[in-house]
């Protein structure tokens, strides 16, 4: 993977002076803006009974001053005791002092069932791809991913958040409860990705989502691009849940849609062009809209797989018609020379998920084509 930049994209926006008191005339800085440098759409749940310590470790790429944690409740209520941030360590150990982190002045929180909370702002400076050790207690339903993302995270019975060493209990890879990492900092652009297990990051289920193709697209660019994929997820959920899953973002600038290949065979061509119109019309008020193709399938995980194949072309048809220029025809750099429906060899792990060579090859094509279109990063004021 392409080492982190701690810089920040230029498009469009002003830039702070060098000299402090400005010149008459240059444009004057904008005030910093809370961003996401981190998110998940946390969809599943999972029960804790009893006072738990979770320490996840999280990658957030955006810098800044201060940051906001938001963390969301699964089926049922959640009580949030205590919370504490600092830069991880090694095996579970914090690499710096746990700095404790409020919510309306108070250590904790009451969350109802499919709640989201935003905390204070906390005073934590962070440079872009650094890795935070959030520690938390907890107790009740917390929202949680469908497969293992954070390696390097832990969980262990009782109060825990202020252990400056290694946490001890269990490895926990499964994010829970935190859903985003906001950062505040000179505003940029900020992408989100939605799709499936194939945006999320799924290779085999015991993953890292800084293989994803949106995080390795993220490094590179030095622009914040956060993930609100779900595993199993075809256009009826995303158009469901998409305003507390992504929408509830604050300022993004960016979506990069890659939707639709668990819906293949399922519903007529037409239906599957509809919803995606429907859902890229839904995000034009709060982002321009990147679609992606859809990546070669060597089976049918449901239906008949002539028709899948039938409907996947029809579908990235539709979408190289009208989505021209911004699309991200994911296609046409993973799919073998001879036969569009077969991967290249060693870009997939089951002929439907991309192996982690497969994102590196997708993340290269976000970058060629974000930065193609004016998406480039800037030296840091």
């Amino acid at each position: 993977m392409d080492s982190c930049v701690e810089t920040l994209p230029s498009d469009g926006l002003e830039v702070a002076p060098v000299n402090p008191g400005g010149t008459p005339g240059s444009p004057r800085p904008q005030p910093p803006l809370f961003q996401p440098g981190f998110h998940l759409a946390l969809r599943w749940s999972q029960e804790v009974r009893g006072t738990t310590t979770f320490r996840l470790r999280v990658p957030v790429n955006r810098a800044g001053q201060r940051l906001r944690l938001a963390f969301r409740s699964g089926d049922g209520s959640l009580v949030l005791r205590r919370v504490t941030v600092a830069r991880a360590g090694p095996e579970g150990a914090l690499a710096s002092e746990p700095v404790p982190v409020t919510f309306s002045g108070a250590p904790g929180t009451t969350l109802a069932t499919r709640t989201r909370v935003v905390s204070d702002p906390v005073p934590f400076p962070l440079h872009f791809c650094d890795e935070l050790a959030v520690s938390f207690e907890v107790e009740g339903q917390l929202a949680a991913s469908a497969i293992e993302l954070l390696p390097g995270s832990y969980v262990r019975s009782g109060a825990w958040a202020t252990t400056p060493g290694p946490l001890g209990g269990e490895p926990w890879a499964i994010p829970v409860g935190l859903a985003t990492v906001e950062v505040e900092g000179p505003p940029s652009r900020v992408f989100v990705a939605l799709g499936d297990s194939i945006t999320e990051g799924y290779i085999n289920g015991h993953d890292d989502i800084r293989n994803s193709w949106s995080f390795l697209a993220s490094a590179q660019l030095g622009v914040p691009i956060v993930n609100a994929g779900v595993s199993g997820q075809g256009f009826y959920d995303a158009l469901r849940l998409l305003d507390g899953e992504a929408l509830v973002l604050s300022g993004i600038t960016d979506c990069i849609v890659l939707l639709g290949t668990n819906d293949l065979s399922g519903s007529p061509d037409i239906k599957l062009q509809a919803d995606m119109f429907l859902l890229t019309e839904r995000l034009k008020p709060f982002c321009r809209t990147w679609v992606g193709t859809l990546l070669p399938k060597e089976h049918a995980s449901n239906g008949r797989y002539e028709e899948v194949k039938s409907s996947r072309l029809a579908m990235n048809a539709w979408i190289r018609t009208n989505r021209q220029p911004d699309i991200i025809d994911f296609e046409a750099v993973t799919h073998a020379p001879d036969n569009v429906h077969l991967f290249i060899d060693g870009l997939d792990v089951d002929g439907i998920h991309p192996s982690a060579a497969g994102h590196r090859v997708m993340a290269d094509e976000v970058v060629r084509v974000l930065r193609a279109n004016g998406v480039q990063p800037q030296e840091a004021p």
